[in-house]
């Protein structure tokens, strides 16, 4: 029988790297999840091409609205139960726009932070009653500590951060898995103007490599790529002091 994922935020580019991985290796059942129906349209088949045995559905949807979101879910679920569910979508808004606009902050708080764990929690609704079944959500390293340069960014990741780390604690010892995923500054187009900067960016490719094995395995955490565990642990621990005069 044919693995079901669904992916949400189907057309960021770590999601479609993570999708073509998916195709790649075995004949699933995926469903792309998304806003931009036309995007969405395409990026499927692209992947219908790549492996033409896999079943490759969109569902365009509001990524906001608690009770579509439920819709959503809901009717996605009532085809198949999911096996994996990776949730990837999110902005990078910029810092001083947040300090100055509180619409501004509040949109980058819901879409990074409050969107993605209700998604999360309406899937984990249903596997919770299968007792099986991945949840999988694509958090930041940026929500390990606040820094002057994306705190609101950062909190957004940081609560997403939390919320799993609750679900984890929820789902400890039954068939559901909850993994949280940290990526580094990746090179995708939402970090084009850092590329631009001149920031090291990691391949998208490798990103999504390592997340869909952390996905497959069933880690609670994992940072892509793995050296940001170091890096953040290290971040983590500089003493305020020593913190609040770094530029970062």
């Amino acid at each position: 029988m044919e693995k079901r994922i669904v992916i949400v935020g189907a057309t960021s580019a770590i999601a479609e790297h993570c999708a073509r991985r998916w195709v790649e290796k075995q004949a699933i059942d995926l469903t792309l999840v998304g806003r931009d129906a036309a995007r969405m349209q395409r990026a499927a088949d692209d992947l219908r091409v790549r492996s033409p045995q896999s079943t490759v559905r969109v569902a365009p949807a509001e990524f906001i609205d608690p009770a579509a979101i439920q819709a959503t879910v809901d009717a996605i679920v009532a085809q198949g139960a999911v096996d994996i569910v990776l949730i990837a979508h999110g902005s990078l808004p910029a810092q001083q726009d947040c300090e100055t606009d509180l619409l501004a902050c509040s949109a980058a708080l819901e879409v990074n932070g409050i969107s993605p764990v209700l998604w999360a929690e309406a899937f984990a609704k249903h596997m919770a009653k299968a007792d099986k079944g991945t949840v999988a959500v694509i958090g930041s390293v940026a929500g390990d500590r606040g820094r002057k340069s994306n705190y609101v960014y950062g909190a957004a990741k940081g609560m997403v951060a939390r919320y799993l780390q609750g679900m984890q604690h929820r789902f400890a010892g039954s068939g559901v898995k909850i993994v949280l995923i940290k990526p580094g500054p990746t090179d995708t187009p939402m970090t084009a103007h850092l590329k631009a900067q001149g920031a090291k960016l990691a391949p998208v490719e490798e990103v999504a490599g390592k997340i869909v094995d952390a996905v497959e395995r069933g880690r609670a955490v994992v940072y892509a790529p793995g050296k940001w565990q170091l890096i953040m642990w290290v971040v983590r621990h500089i003493p305020a002091a020593v913190f609040n005069k770094l530029n970062i």
